[in-house]
């Protein structure tokens, strides 16, 4: 396993308590960060987090899709360890599988809010102090669907392929400064997003890696790691492929 020194460092990871933000966050523990996580729910974090020190993790309740919520987050993890260097975007919802046409438009809305809004409003309160600073690293999770469209997730697909859009947009606009914006585009991981959608769907969705496997948490904390180091140092608004062999482009 290679092991990037994040020693000094503190990162903010959404969605943190379970599935690939608690792979992340405890790697990043590992590397020496210290951690403070953003989730809706932090009443019930995997076995991974709980094992953590105190004085190396945070739990904050916040609510992504509500600026409100990022921003009381914010100041309460500047409280806590006085920066955040780095910004990993995991929380996300699958929403329901349906046909554009039967898709019901409060769900289409409500995964909008999540997956795309709350990254933005997450890098909205994290870079002006990465500005002041002149250093920060922000890895935004997107999805393969975010690429190819996957029938019957369209509200998943629009989402994810926005975060890419918007990890270019804003990988240009801090492109003169030591910041590096890049996402990542897994293809299906093995984790509760999956209690969202249709056994059907799972199937389909694994049939579709010529690898024949779900990614593991693991295998995409490994990517994120170097992404969120120092050591990431030119590359900046681009789009990393965790698909098993899926990808086209």
């Amino acid at each position: 396993m290679n092991r990037y020194d994040l020693s000094g460092k503190v990162a903010v990871v959404t969605g943190g308590c379970n599935g690939i933000g608690a792979a992340v966050a405890d790697r990043m523990v590992e590397s020496g960060a210290r951690v403070a996580i953003w989730d809706m729910d932090v009443s019930a974090p995997e076995a991974r987090i709980t094992a953590l020190k105190a004085e190396d993790i945070r739990l904050f309740a916040t609510d992504v899709s509500d600026l409100d919520s990022v921003s009381k987050a914010m100041s309460a993890t500047e409280d806590a360890f006085g920066q955040v260097d780095i910004l990993v975007n995991s929380a996300g919802i699958a929403g329901p599988t349906a046909t554009v046409v039967d898709y019901p438009a409060d769900a289409w809305r409500q995964v909008q809010t999540v997956n795309l809004d709350g990254t933005f409003h997450c890098c909205k309160s994290v870079v002006p102090g990465m500005v002041a600073r002149d250093y920060g690293r922000i890895v935004n999770v997107a999805s393969i669907a975010g690429k190819e469209g996957n029938p019957n997730a369209s509200a998943y697909s629009a989402s994810k392929a926005a975060v890419i859009a918007l990890t270019k947009s804003l990988g240009k606009e801090l492109a003169k400064s030591d910041i590096a914006v890049n996402c990542i585009t897994p293809a299906t991981a093995q984790t509760r997003i999956l209690e969202q959608v249709s056994a059907e769907f799972i199937d389909y969705m694994r049939g579709k890696i010529p690898r024949e496997r779900f990614v593991t948490v693991e295998e995409i904390a490994n990517m994120v790691l170097w992404m969120a180091s120092a050591e990431n140092s030119f590359t900046t608004g681009a789009v990393f492929d965790l698909s098993g062999g899926r990808a086209t482009y």
